[in-house]
């Protein structure tokens, strides 16, 4: 009862400070942009809880379980995003665009933007979508089953939908630094619980290495091609995360982004070690566990490996700390869950409902398009759950999808002048392409070799050849094509 009781405390707390929040949005830059005034430690917190969502609690989790320590080349992924966004954070918030298509407009022009947003908005419906996944595994936990995970989907989508509606960013970077301050707590408390209920650190690791040796290794257990393909769709969102760019364009000013994006790496790396470090515990709390496995007891039941961070809050640490988990638990999904229908909705209103249908609309009709657009956004995205039952194979075909076609133009947007308007058209539409492709090839069980390589490829490696596309196409048109002019490029290297 406990836990029951502190997550629907926190979640209170949380809409207390909602529609405390949106009495003051008045405009489409408070809804969209919190009226480019965020302090850092606001912006740090945001953009922490933007990376730390269901994908992590679950996904990465899962990951976890069934790889061990080697899971940290999927998380590694983002954390050398985050050192090259560093690089470029005070230039987007210069720019002060609202989202990232209007910087693919700026650089390229309007159909790299559309292209760019059908994108996003495909990609990050499924991301939404998983987060009312990730909702119903959790109040199926937390009500011990009374709730079961259908009903608990489509709760959470209620609930996400209407936070995003009330406030916008304003709401989003408002609780985030409450939500980020929780999972830091959480974590840090979980991990030595843990360990104590298995009865100490050499249980653990005696556990762990009569069942797997190669578990408790970064390296040992798989190829350099595993860890590339795994490594890759984190590294390629994060350098096309849109609701990064957007929370940049919240900022007061150039160099509060930049700081911002420093601590960003701080607090990912620590939560993502620490939750990692929880889950190869877990392991150990429940190797001989049947629930885990499927029927010959060797393979990974792959949908309750994802659940293992919230089964050990609810099963092996002490109430007052798994409480606290789960309030970090509903802080996560309804973060990530309000980010990626605001980022979404802002693409749908400016880039699609605005130029075709309302250009003369003023600011607070945009905000009231917008705020219906994140009600149909998110009906939609709950559609898009049904994909797949692993909230990890959602996220890799949603991170490569995004990844794989707008990352590489970005980066020559900020490092390559010589890149083209025509060069980047194409290589968004290879990038997009092949993840879609290879997801019907999967579903249809369809197969053909190409240069005695077998498609489709296996989720984990599909950022591989998404990639190769992409930056074919980048490079080859763009050398193919006329030099672009320089105001194209001078605002993406100007100081």
């Amino acid at each position: 009862m406990i836990y029951l009781i502190v997550t629907i405390t926190y979640l209170l707390i949380l809409v207390g400070i909602i529609v405390y929040k949106s009495k003051s949005v008045k405009t489409e830059e408070d809804f969209v942009v919190a009226g480019r005034g965020v302090p850092v430690y606001l912006l740090v917190g945001t953009l922490v809880c933007t990376w730390i969502g269901s994908g992590s609690l679950f996904g990465t989790a899962g990951l976890t379980f069934r790889s061990g320590f080697s899971e940290l080349w999927f998380s590694a992924g983002a954390w050398i995003g985050i050192i090259l966004v560093y690089f470029i954070a005070a230039r987007v918030r210069k720019i002060a665009k609202y989202s990232l298509t209007d910087l693919l407009e700026t650089r390229y022009n309007k159909t790299a933007r559309l292209l760019g947003t059908i994108t996003i908005i495909v990609a990050y419906m499924i991301i939404a979508g998983y987060q009312f996944k990730g909702g119903g595994r959790f109040l199926n936990i937390l009500t011990e089953g009374a709730i079961n995970p259908a009903t608990g989907m489509l709760l959470s989508c209620i609930v996400i939908i209407t936070f995003t509606a009330l406030a916008g960013m304003v709401s989003i970077v408002s609780i985030d630094v409450f939500n980020g301050v929780i999972m830091i707590i959480a974590m840090i408390l979980v991990l030595p619980f843990a360990v104590e209920a298995k009865g100490g650190l050499d249980s653990v690791i005696s556990t762990i290495e009569a069942k797997n040796p190669d578990y408790l290794s970064v390296f040992e257990g798989h190829d350099t091609t595993w860890m590339i393909g795994i490594m890759l769709p984190t590294f390629l969102l994060l350098m096309s995360e849109s609701s990064v760019y957007q929370k940049f364009s919240s900022a007061k000013d150039a160099q509060s982004a930049k700081k911002a994006v420093f601590w960003m790496f701080v607090g990912v790396v620590f939560i993502e070690l620490l939750m990692c470090t929880v889950a190869v515990v877990g392991y150990s709390l429940y190797a001989e566990d049947a629930r885990f496995f499927l029927a010959d007891g060797v393979t990974i039941n792959k949908g309750m490996s994802e659940e293992i961070i919230l089964r050990i809050g609810f099963e092996q640490v002490p109430a007052f700390v798994g409480s606290l988990l789960f309030a970090a638990g509903v802080a996560i999904i309804l973060s990530t869950g309000n980010t990626f229908l605001m980022v979404t909705s802002t693409n749908v209103t400016r880039d699609l409902i605005q130029p075709y249908f309302y250009k003369d609309a003023s600011s607070s009709q945009l905000l009231w398009i917008q705020r219906i657009a994140i009600v149909i956004i998110g009906v939609l995205a709950y559609s898009f759950m049904f994909l797949s039952d692993s909230i990890l194979d959602l996220a890799l075909l949603s991170y490569t999808m995004i990844g794989a076609s707008l990352a590489p133009v970005l980066l020559a947007s900020f490092f390559w002048k010589r890149v083209t308007t025509a060069g980047g058209v194409s290589s968004i539409i290879a990038g997009m392409s092949y993840p879609v492709l290879n997801k019907i090839l999967l579903d249809t069980e369809t197969s053909f070799e190409l240069f005695s390589i077998t498609f489709p490829v296996e989720t984990d490696y599909i950022a591989i050849p998404s990639l190769i596309l992409s930056l074919t196409a980048l490079i080859v048109v763009s050398l193919l094509t006329p030099k672009p002019d320089e105001a194209k490029w001078k605002p993406f290297f100007d100081e």
